[in-house]
């Protein structure tokens, strides 16, 4: 296949980024980075400012690259509802229940191919990055982004699996464990709630009165030098197991990938791994959990990959 070249954005609640890449899904695997650029998002001035602003980079990138795209792939906050073509479900509020899609496609006058930023990860760790790096045969692979939020994201042979709803992949909102408490999305104890950076911070707090970092709090867990810090992590392993087994119970994926903040937690790869073996339907665990290997890149990446045709 002939090596294309792809533009994707990646928006996000703080910065709009973009990246050229060179791409071939033959064997030998070529992926280079031609150019790779941001700006901030500055959501807080709205929706018609978030538009500018991506146009903005765009046009910015095919002025320092000298390439016309009459294609590009974008990553977003939430989704675009397959019957409203509204979107939902976005933690960048300006964007709900707004024609995204149409209007943006009016902005740039090109071709948009738009997916989930957790789809994207998904997407571009399946097809560049640890699955491809690891030579590992997965037809199925799960994406998980424990950060500020929880997200998933669906590859499967290759290709985003978006659902009816397109909400494929959707597993930071099911219920958990009543102890999360309220979410933004309007339901209680969600596994955004449990398992996120800022549940996790939430929980330590309510336990001891004092705000620390997730950081820190791994840090006391280690050192055994504050029992809250060490039951704040021994939950986080405990409620991990459970939310994963159901994962593996309905999809049963090849690999999940773990990404954000919280999977840079190292005992999630082996405590965390023997809790979800305890609630799994299952004898054994034979899903690979995995460390992503493309870092902040794979959420543009994966947006450029949404034009690929191959």
């Amino acid at each position: 296949m002939a090596i294309q070249t792809l533009l994707g954005i990646d928006l996000g609640g703080t910065k709009v980024e973009g990246a050229i890449i060179e791409y071939s899904s033959a064997e030998p695997l070529e992926m280079k980075t031609l150019l790779r650029t941001r700006i901030p998002t500055e959501k807080e001035k709205g929706y018609e400012h978030i538009i500018k602003q991506i146009k903005k980079l765009v046009d910015k990138i095919e002025e320092e690259s000298g390439r016309k795209f009459d294609s590009i792939g974008i990553g977003t906050p939430g989704a675009i509802d397959p019957t409203s073509q509204l979107m939902k479900n976005s933690n960048t509020t300006a964007l709900n229940g707004m024609p995204f899609r149409k209007d943006l496609q009016k902005a740039l006058g090109v071709d948009l191919n738009i997916a989930n930023d957790a789809n994207c990860f998904a997407l571009a760790e399946a097809k560049l990055g640890v699955v491809t790096q690891e030579n590992l045969d997965a037809d199925v692979v799960f994406g998980v982004i424990m950060g500020t939020g929880v997200g998933g994201g669906l590859v499967v042979n290759g290709k985003i699996l978006n659902g009816r709803h397109g909400i494929g992949g959707e597993w930071g909102h099911n219920f958990l464990h009543e102890s999360g408490g309220a979410c933004y999305c309007g339901k209680a104890g969600c596994v955004e709630t449990v398992l996120s950076g800022t549940g996790l911070q939430k929980f330590y707090k309510s336990q001891t009165g004092n705000d620390k970092s997730l950081k820190d709090i791994h840090q006391a867990y280690k050192d055994k030098s504050d029992e809250q810090a060490v039951a704040t992590i021994e939950r986080l392993i405990k409620y991990f197991g459970i939310g994963i087994s159901t994962i593996v119970n309905m999809i049963d994926p090849d690999v999940i990938i773990l990404g954000g903040g919280v999977g840079n937690i190292p005992e999630l790869y082996k405590e965390g791994v023997e809790s979800v073996k305890e609630y799994v339907f299952n004898p054994d665990l034979q899903t690979a959990i995995l460390k992503p290997s493309l870092g902040d890149s794979a959420g543009v990446f994966g947006a450029a990959l949404l034009t690929s045709n191959g």
